[in-house]
């Protein structure tokens, strides 16, 4: 990461992402950091970016931080699974300010799970086709440690099945027994959810995989393991808010607020009272 500029301890935390599954890593820097201000854009008029290529998902990328930037924010967290896997590197060159992505944190809290069991043990990683086909979970735990394979499922169905609130019942479970076979085959000791929707179904992706295993198969939230490493860095750059109480969170998409307020609520655990329109800015 280069070196920055500091920001005012008070300045917001910047997080993107194409459109709804950052909610799930803005809940955990929530619950982790409550006195922290949040800016969070979703880039719905070009939602889904994994279907896009590398190239325009880096300029898409670009025009997300740049107005949040003009936020004057103190860290950009990419909430992007995506763009966390082809773009992170780059930003970080690009931008003067701490940039964090969601495939490391995910990656290094599992490979600490697999180390805490022992032995070759095999990591699965639930994610989208995108991000399952860029190989960055690999990548990702062989720059931690080369002692483990890594064993990918695209899980395309979860997206819709989170954003239609379908997070029980026989259709999500079914559909969830369809990804996690392959891994349980596979004879994994750890899954990573490589896809910021998927913390929704933690619990069924638990249930199923015990169920398939015939015991317990630990499951990374990569959000929550976000959270935690945007903790480290505050408190190492001593970036932390400071105040007291609970910070703001400003909710920016560039189309349609009204259907994202009102899905919004499932993925934050709380309504939002507010989501306002920008222009995000492609170049």
């Amino acid at each position: 990461m280069s070196e920055s500029k500091p920001r005012p301890r008070s300045s917001a935390l910047g997080v993107f992402d194409s459109g709804l599954g950052g909610l799930t890593v803005v809940r955990a820097l929530r619950r982790l950091l409550p006195q922290e201000h949040i800016v969070y854009l979703g880039d719905t008029a070009r939602v889904p970016y994994g279907t896009r290529s590398p190239e325009t998902v880096l300029r898409y990328a670009r025009g997300c931080a740049n107005l949040l930037i003009q936020r004057d924010i103190k860290a950009l967290v990419i909430a992007c699974n995506t763009v966390s896997a082809v773009a992170v590197e780059m930003l970080r060159a690009e931008l003067d300010l701490p940039v964090i992505g969601v495939v490391e944190p995910g990656a290094s809290a599992a490979v600490s799970q697999a180390e805490r069991l022992g032995g070759a043990v095999r990591i699965g990683v639930l994610g989208t086709a995108g991000t399952v086909a860029s190989g960055a979970y690999p990548r990702a735990v062989g720059r931690l440690s080369t002692r483990f394979e890594v064993v990918a499922q695209a899980a395309p169905l979860l997206v819709p099945l989170v954003e239609e609130g379908w997070l029980e019942g026989e259709v999500p479970r079914l559909a969830v027994q369809r990804y996690v076979q392959p891994l349980i085959d596979a004879d994994v000791g750890v899954i990573v959810l490589g896809c910021t929707h998927y913390p929704l179904l933690k619990p069924l992706i638990e249930s199923v995989a015990a169920e398939l295993a015939g015991h317990s198969v630990p499951v990374v939230d990569s959000a929550e393991a976000t959270a935690g490493v945007v903790r480290e860095l505050l408190e190492e750059r001593e970036l932390g808010s400071g105040e007291a109480g609970d910070g703001q969170l400003e909710v920016l998409v560039s189309d349609l607020p009204k259907s994202f307020a009102g899905v919004a609520e499932g993925f934050l655990g709380h309504a939002i009272e507010h989501v306002a329109q920008v222009d995000v800015v492609v170049g």
